[in-house]
């Protein structure tokens, strides 16, 4: 197996954890009678411990290695999700939620730092690859959840069944990983721990909030959602989740030379318009079919608009690159991670339709802003033909 596939390997496990457990949220809301707006306190949890993870995994990576960095809170992050069932109180579930945060926040640095050393080591981009492995367990755990819902396995035998799998993961992939050598000249895991964004860049981190909350709504709430609107049976609930997070996989997978064709602002303002549209959709849908289809335009709006921010804000020359794409992830992850609990006071209070059409406003407003993507412009034909 190349070392690459190992990291491919390592985001599909990943993904598949969390979205085991993301398929089950309807049953844990249910089991701890929480109400929407509990259940977003109780996320806000993870989403904390995310943002600490995020911003003091550096030297935990360095301390650690890579091999233990990827093992240590894939496996914790594992078990903390099936120990979720287990929490009595609310209370509880979110402290759970909290430690499980901080591993996600630090296996997602650690990830991405060595996907990031391993292409330039290939001398050629696997990012947009590595993310769509992200997407494809997302799609794969989403689909088993739907499947174990509809017959009644209980959540907590779920959960702790994925623990076998990701240990088998970790025992013949990740432990098996060559960690790629560090860039020359990097000063990657130097910098200040939370880099803010610049003015300049403030037009970015809007383009990529949009699909930032698009995901965390589709990936925490879909399920609540297709039960809640149209008292839909698991299986089919469990579509709107499967098709977006299939189409992402694929587009992501597809995305790069698509880009390079239409350019970055016009493949942007193609996809913020998904985005844009599918949440309209699911906030009208008549029906469950109606709804499906709004969450498929939406996971394939949010496939390629990260990557293409983080591009435009390594290419700036404000600052060094390093610290544009730290300052915009992070910044973002707010989003991702804070957006979803927030959506969730809004489906208490102005129903869950309604936590879909949040998404328009800064949708609208991130077209606006397309002129902060300074990145290349759209090929030529002929360019395209030879490859330059």
């Amino acid at each position: 197996m190349q070392p690459h596939h190992r990291l491919y390997a390592s985001f599909f496990a990943f993904s598949f954890t969390l979205g085991s457990f993301f398929s089950r949220l309807p049953d844990i809301q249910t089991s701890l009678g929480a109400k929407e707006s509990e259940l977003g306190l109780v996320l806000i949890g993870s989403s904390l411990g995310a943002l600490t993870g995020l911003t003091f995994a550096a030297p935990v990576i360095a301390r650690l290695g890579t091999r233990l960095a990827i093992a240590v809170p894939l496996m914790g992050i594992a078990a903390l999700c099936a120990a979720v069932p287990y929490a009595p109180t609310l209370t509880w579930t979110f402290s759970v939620l909290l430690l499980q945060g901080m591993m996600v926040g630090a296996l997602e640095v650690c990830l991405n730092v060595e996907t990031d050393r391993r292409a330039a080591s290939l001398g050629h981009g696997i990012m947009s690859r590595a993310h769509s492995l992200w997407s494809f367990g997302f799609f794969v755990a989403a689909l088993i959840g739907a499947v174990v819902r509809q017959f009644g396995v209980p959540t907590w035998a779920h959960l702790t069944g994925v623990i076998p799998i990701v240990a088998f993961i970790i025992a013949t992939v990740v432990l098996k990983i060559r960690p790629a050598p560090v860039r020359t000249g990097s000063s990657e895991m130097e910098g200040p721990l939370f880099a803010l964004p610049t003015l300049g860049m403030l037009g970015l981190c809007l383009i990529a909030f949009s699909p930032m909350l698009a995901e965390g709504a589709g990936v925490d709430w879909s399920l609540i959602y297709m039960r809640d609107v149209f008292a839909s049976d698991p299986i089919i609930a469990g579509l709107a989740l499967s098709a977006f997070t299939l189409v992402m996989a694929v587009a992501r997978w597809f995305a790069d030379p698509v880009v390079d064709r239409l350019g970055a602002r016009m493949a942007t303002g193609w996809l913020l318009s998904l985005v844009g549209g599918g949440a309209l959709m699911i906030a009208i849908a008549p029906n469950a079919a109606s709804a499906i289809i709004g969450f498929t335009m939406m996971g394939l709006g949010c496939s390629a608009v990260y990557p293409i921010t983080i591009s435009a804000a390594a290419q700036r020359t404000d600052r060094p690159a390093a610290i544009n794409v730290a300052a915009l992830g992070q910044s973002a992850f707010v989003i991702f991670f804070l957006g979803p609990p927030l959506l969730g006071f809004v489906a208490e209070y102005f129903g869950i339709r309604s936590s879909y059409l949040v998404c328009l406003p800064i949708v609208v407003a991130s077209l606006f802003c397309l002129r902060s993507l300074n990145g290349p412009q759209p090929k030529t034909e002929s360019a395209v033909k030879h490859g330059t």
